[in-house]
């Protein structure tokens, strides 16, 4: 009998090789994410290496509005979230913002947006700086995220308050990070990187509760 020739291996992308040999600040919670989550009520997981970027520019000034047209806008004020689809502008300050992309929008890996970024700058005031090594990114689902949340998180998360499509800057279990209320039963968490393991930990902690069969 004829033997089958085995598929082809698949090239590896340039961003396949990238991560290869890169390791996420909360790369060691890998198996307990997985273990951890619920389905149908409450899962975390990392999304590690998307592309950050810091911008800072005056409001309304030039520099601004040509920043805004390589983002698809700036938000105008403080829990806005602008953008255009793949690319997200949170508001951190007046004139300070965190641009959030895909991982393949990183210049090391042949992206345009953060050169962009720094041609529409410019010579004007402000900055353009790669934060991408800065944080990472947790992605909370489900029924009882918000339940989760609230037990270490200083804002108001009730859903006539914080609502789909805001972000705030905030601490989570005394932790400084950015929440982004990313669709009803879904959260984005942004901590610094070297906070990332703790912050893991505790939610991971936070969830355990909702395991319990008496917990309806």
């Amino acid at each position: 009998m004829a033997e089958t020739a085995a598929s082809p291996t698949p090239a590896k992308t340039p961003v396949d090789k990238d991560l290869a040999v890169r390791t996420s600040p909360a790369g060691v919670l890998r198996d307990a994410f997985a273990a951890g989550s619920l389905a149908g009520t409450v899962e975390i997981s990392e999304l590690p290496f998307l592309t950050m970027v810091g911008i800072r520019a005056a409001a309304g000034s030039d520099a601004a509005q040509r920043i805004a047209a390589v983002t698809g806008g700036l938000p105008a004020r403080s829990g806005n979230v602008a953008g255009n689809g793949d690319t997200s502008v949170l508001w951190l300050g007046p004139s300070e913002f965190l641009v959030v992309a895909p991982t393949e929008a990183h210049e090391s890996l042949g992206g345009s947006l953060i050169p962009a970024l720094r041609e529409a700058l410019g010579t004007g005031a402000g900055q353009v700086v790669d934060l991408s090594a800065n944080r990472t990114t947790f992605e909370l689902v489900g029924p009882r995220a918000r339940g989760v949340l609230e037990k270490g998180c200083s804002l108001d998360l009730h859903p006539r308050v914080f609502k789909t499509g805001t972000a705030f800057s905030t601490e989570i279990a005394n932790i400084p990070a950015i929440l982004w209320k990313t669709g009803e039963e879904s959260f984005r968490i942004f901590p610094r990187a070297s906070f990332a393991e703790f912050l893991g930990r505790w939610l991971l902690d936070a969830m355990r509760e909702y395991a319990s069969p008496e917990v309806p």
